[in-house]
């Protein structure tokens, strides 16, 4: 196999260090932490790992360390956002902490023109020919200077002129309608690129989001679409629920059933309405059917702790059998709708 390529060492932000954590979790553990977040600092954490770019062995191994040593000495992670800053200044100097709160609270984002530059001109320069040259000026004007001689060197003469004209002539543009700029950018271009380079940390935190509840899962993502809707569009479209099974093809949902329970089943179908549950009974074994339906039929009562329970496991088996490659996790077929 060939090496992994290098992966440059930069210096993390707290924030990063937090998302750094929550990846190298398994699933269930990152799940557990975060039920324990307040709405606001779920947001702030996902809208990092939805952008984290590429940490090194070393220093993953550097943040785990390090936040073993704090919370050894004391430190605790709880639900309020005195004690998440209080986690945060004793991870980075006190210099940066006015810095760190800033951007907890969505007043400081990265540059995104700094991310910009970074990116080969190849990728930047078609996206620029297709923007208008007012546009590409105010562009070019914000790059770093190599970056944008290069992205111009890319272009037909008379655009380039057009645009050299404009960078020229071009005012100081309001803080407004820079930011508008800043965040078409973002989600026009970085996020599409980011899916494009083979990045996965959409996959991660899909991953994590599906370990959620329900209720948990749609609040992160109505978060994200306030800020990020493209990185939310990509998330709900890898998110599997207990509602998607009835999705699945006959044979996925004939493979699945059978390494469930029936006990566990039924627990899991009471509540669902009936083109729900009949498309899952279509799917059993003819004795395994009658045996559901009379212990649904009984309608012994459940809590709703239960049934959420019996689904969750379900589900997670269900990825669990997508993973391996044992079951078709793609639901292109329209099912039915839990009753809630």
């Amino acid at each position: 196999m060939a090496p992994a390529p290098a992966v440059r060492a930069r210096n993390l932000s707290a924030r990063e260090k937090v998302a750094t954590l929550l990846m190298t979790m398994s699933k269930d553990s990152a799940s557990q932490v975060m039920k324990f977040l307040p709405p606001d600092d779920i947001k702030a954490v996902t809208h990092t790992m939805a952008d984290l770019k590429p940490v090194s062995i070393d220093q993953i191994e550097e943040v785990v360390d390090e936040f073993v040593e704090q919370f050894g000495a004391g430190t605790t992670l709880t639900g309020d956002a005195d004690s998440v800053r209080a986690l945060l200044s004793g991870v980075v100097p006190e210099s940066q902490l006015a810095e760190i709160i800033a951007e907890m609270e969505g007043r400081v984002n990265q540059s995104i023109w700094d991310r910009l530059s970074g990116i080969p001109e190849t990728s930047l320069a078609p996206y620029m020919l297709n923007e208008h040259p007012q546009t590409t000026a105010l562009c070019l004007s914000k790059l770093h200077p190599v970056t944008a001689a290069r992205i111009m060197s890319e272009m037909p003469k008379d655009l380039r002129d057009n645009v050299a004209r404009r960078m020229l002539t071009c005012k100081a543009v309001v803080d407004d309608a820079l930011k508008i700029v800043e965040v078409a950018l973002h989600e026009d271009f970085m996020v599409n690129l980011s899916l494009k380079m083979g990045g996965d940390s959409h996959a991660r935190m899909a991953e994590i989001i599906n370990k959620m509840e329900l209720d948990q899962m749609e609040n992160v993502l109505e978060g994200i679409t306030q800020t990020h809707p493209k990185s939310a569009e990509i998330l709900r479209s890898l998110l599997f629920t207990f509602d998607d099974i009835v999705k699945l093809d006959i044979r996925s949902l004939t493979t699945l059933f059978d390494a469930i329970d029936n006990d566990q089943l039924v627990m899991a179908l009471k509540g669902t309405d009936v083109g729900f549950r009949n498309k899952v009974l279509s799917s059993l074994a003819s004795r395994t059917r009658r045996m559901v339906e009379q212990e649904l039929s009984s309608g012994e009562p459940a809590t709703q702790r239960d049934v959420n329970e019996a689904r969750r496991k379900i589900t997670d088996l269900a990825l669990s059998m997508g993973q391996r490659g044992e079951i078709d996790l793609s639901t292109g077929e329209e099912g039915g709708e839990l009753v809630q």
